[in-house]
């Protein structure tokens, strides 16, 4: 008789299939002129002896499954295992499906924004830096709206450093939290001034060091002003990473890590700004233009917005909706308009 077949790595299965193949064996080799109590022993010890190599060759097999299980799912897998959750129409989803589906979205975007790019005006890597660490709790318009009279009056982190806080808090007051805000910019360029000689560094460990500078405001700089690959993760980022399934972690830092390990390095920096300029346009936080995306067969939660082809046509926003962008300078190939300078209507 063949053992029953059991699952892999089952113990408890293991130790109830095997014995039975071994106790009839054990009972043929009980000598005759033994006392009937030890008679009565002896299948219990062969089955004993016996029962271990079968439980050895279980806990093995199931190993090597385990090992192929992980290799077959590609690379990343030994992190990325488990993860898989409901892809579009709510069926179950790999996690190497979804990798495929993500590629796919990627691509579909890199057509939707061929034009995708950081959307704080900047000419330098210290203004960009200035400016990211001032889009926070706020709009990246209302920050390119604002700097221009900063950098006139404090083109460098040496005349930042200097300034009158006052002064300060005056000029970026449009940005809100001014005062905050003018404590961290001014003394990241004293920084800037005093450990890097007035220059901003292009490594991840020194820009966080700066005040007020966290992970996505270093990739912000790196990615953009250095070309270093990074994942930055805004508000924008976070919903629809979440949206489109590629992860369920809320926390920044644990999303950009299981968002690296789907995409390529050399993609990081795209795949950024292409999912915030979808998330600006078209896949908003509270009304989803769900009719009007042109990824809507890859996303598994289509039809959390509006799903009416006309009436999502009228959310859209940006050079989407025909609208102006959020820089007053945008980049030679932006297909919308300028934003409009402060006050200017």
């Amino acid at each position: 008789m063949k053992p029953a077949k059991t699952a892999p790595g089952s113990k408890k299965a293991a130790e109830v299939t095997s014995a039975p193949a071994e106790q009839a064996p054990a009972a043929k080799r009980a000598k005759p002129d033994k006392p009937a109590a030890v008679k009565k022993a002896a299948p219990g010890k062969a089955v004993a002896k016996k029962a271990a190599p079968a439980k050895t060759a279980v806990k093995k097999a199931a190993t090597k499954a385990k090992a192929e299980g992980k290799a077959a799912a590609g690379p990343g897998a030994a992190k990325g295992a488990g993860r898989g959750g409901k892809g579009v129409g709510g069926k179950p989803e790999s996690h190497a499906a979804m990798v495929r589906r993500a590629r796919r979205i990627n691509r579909e975007l890199a057509e939707v924004y061929p034009y995708a790019h950081p959307e704080l005006d900047f000419r330098n890597p210290f203004e960009l830096l200035v400016a990211t660490v001032l889009s926070a709790q706020t709009t990246d318009l209302r920050v390119n709206q604002t700097t221009p009279r900063l950098f006139a009056v404090y083109p460098t982190p040496e005349d930042l450093a200097a300034a009158n806080p006052e002064d300060v808090e005056e000029l970026i007051r449009p940005t809100g939290f001014f005062r905050a805000k003018t404590k961290s910019i001014m003394g990241l360029a004293a920084a800037l001034r005093d450990e890097f000689g007035g220059e901003v560094p292009g490594r991840l460990a020194d820009l966080v060091k700066l005040p007020g500078v966290g992970r996505k405001t270093a990739n912000v700089v790196l990615g953009n002003a250095y070309g270093v690959p990074g994942i930055t993760v805004d508000t924008h980022f976070g919903r629809l990473v979440r949206r489109f399934g590629w992860t369920e972690q809320d926390d920044p830092v644990k999303v950009e890590a299981e968002i690296c390990e789907i995409f390529p390095k050399s993609e990081w920096t795209m795949l950024s700004h292409r999912v915030v300029f979808h998330g600006r346009r078209i896949c908003h936080a509270r009304k989803p233009a769900c009719g009007a995306c042109p990824i809507a067969p890859l996303c598994p939660s289509y039809g959390e917005g509006e799903t009416d082809p006309e009436k999502a046509r009228k959310l859209l926003k940006y050079e989407k909706g025909g609208l102006p962008g959020q820089r007053l300078s945008p980049p030679p190939d932006y297909p919308g308009l300028p934003a409009p300078p402060l006050g200017a209507g």
